[in-house]
């Protein structure tokens, strides 16, 4: 298969690794299950896990997911953990955010099924948001409306406000389109907001976004750092924390682990460095791995408006 690549040796060491991947990650079972989704109050923030960099959050009663992906396989490379949530037993998606056009990322099928799910329901489709360079690849597939952006741009959209936040990245979804930009949101509504950083290494870029947005939620990336010149685009477990810390927000959600092998650390190494990190830190309180299909809730109190903190097995 890498005969055609010969005299590119980029492209062959990365279909290399590619293929080795795949070939791993068909050696087990597919785990874990889909739970129903939890639906939060209108006054209420609600974080939903899906697995890898997927997203539901509810704010304001309204439904976004980034970076949706309920496939079992990304052409060959399969899944190591199931969706945590079904499409077709999510309330209706308002807005879609795809932070860039990698395919653990950015799913055709999955974005698809999300619309479909939609006018199922007798509901309007939902807007979709990309970085720049993006838009040619989700403008056939039903949105009502497509949303690019560049970084620090804010859009209102159904009622929330939507950032386009720095990373530290690459946006290509083949190995010459390097013309598609990528990113993290903020999003923002009734009081509550949320960073998802996207795929990103540490950068200085984590302080500038938490002076400028101060978001209450951080979801942030763990896993694919080894080896080590993975980390030119993703961040360790303890990079995480550091970037968590700068941006300065009240709870960091880890994401980007557990569902697709793409690197060469254990699978189940990202979560245990993470707590390890947060423990030295005193800061462990702070961390909420959530389990595929798990939802934190953060809801504020009447009388202080200072958001408090459950779980789905939790009550406060």
């Amino acid at each position: 298969m890498f005969k055609r690549w010969r005299g590119q040796p980029f492209v062959v060491t990365k279909l290399k690794q590619l293929w080795r991947l795949v070939q791993e990650s068909h050696a087990q079972p597919i785990a874990g299950e889909p739970r129903p989704t939890e639906i939060v109050g209108p006054d209420e923030l609600g974080v939903t896990f899906i697995g890898h960099s997927s997203f539901l959050l509810q704010v304001g009663g309204r439904s976004v997911l980034i970076d949706p992906v309920f496939v079992k396989r990304l052409i060959l490379l399969r899944r190591q953990r199931r969706a945590g949530l079904l499409v077709n037993e999510m309330p209706a998606i308002d807005v879609v955010l795809l932070t860039h056009a990698h395919m653990d990322h950015l799913n055709i099928a999955s974005l698809r099924r999300v619309v479909r799910s939609a006018q199922m329901l007798g509901k309007k489709a939902p807007d979709v948001v990309v970085p720049w360079g993006v838009e040619d690849l989700v403008s056939g597939l039903g949105f009502s409306r497509v949303h690019g952006m560049k970084w620090w741009e804010k859009l209102e959209v159904r009622g929330l406000t939507v950032t386009l936040t720095p990373c530290k990245h690459w946006g290509a979804r083949m190995f010459n389109d390097i013309h598609r930009g990528y990113g993290g949101y903020v999003v923002e509504g009734v009081g509550y907001s949320v960073y998802h950083s996207g795929d990103t290494a540490y950068f200085s870029g984590f302080e500038e976004i938490g002076k400028r947005l101060h978001p209450q939620v951080a979801l942030l990336p763990i896993g694919a750092y080894f080896p080590d010149s993975y980390r030119a685009v993703h961040t360790s477990p303890e990079e995480a924390v550091r970037g968590f810390v700068e941006v300065g927000a009240k709870w960091m959600v880890p994401m980007h682990f557990g569902t697709f092998n793409l690197g060469r650390e254990p699978m189940d190494e990202p979560v245990q460095r993470l707590l390890a990190e947060a423990t030295r830190l005193g800061i462990s309180s702070k961390v909420k791995v959530l389990e595929e299909g798990e939802t934190m809730r953060v809801a504020q109190q009447e009388t202080s408006r200072r958001p408090i903190l459950k779980t789905q097995q939790q009550s406060i």
